[in-house]
């Protein structure tokens, strides 16, 4: 089983403002979260567009959440009918999605 910690695909829940924020988790301590990721809304039309191979117009950004505005943090996990946002990448493109997110280039070991 995979737990919440640095490199794991995850859902960040946000207040004030709210939002959720999908992405590889990059740091986590007392002061806050690092995660390199979209906005949860725009996560489908990342997948279209990954899929396609069309021009890059969307792509993951790196951010930093203050601890004290971060809700809850769920792991991007399959579960019965419902299939993870990385499981869903994979599927669809053939490719590791965190190599997609942190942007590794292609044949890259690092």
């Amino acid at each position: 089983m995979q737990t919440v910690g640095t490199g794991a695909l995850v859902v960040v829940h946000c207040s004030n403002p709210k939002e959720k924020l999908w992405g590889v988790l990059t740091g986590l301590d007392i002061v806050g979260v690092k995660l390199r990721g979209l906005d949860l809304s725009s996560v489908e039309d990342w997948l279209r567009q990954e899929r396609s191979g069309a021009d890059l117009l969307i792509r993951p950004t790196t951010l930093f959440l203050p601890m004290h505005r971060v809700l809850r943090i769920d792991l991007d996990e399959s579960g019965g009918a419902v299939e993870s946002y990385g499981d869903r990448y994979a599927a669809a493109c053939g490719k590791d999605v965190c190599d997609a997110l942190i942007g590794k280039p292609p044949g890259s070991d690092e």
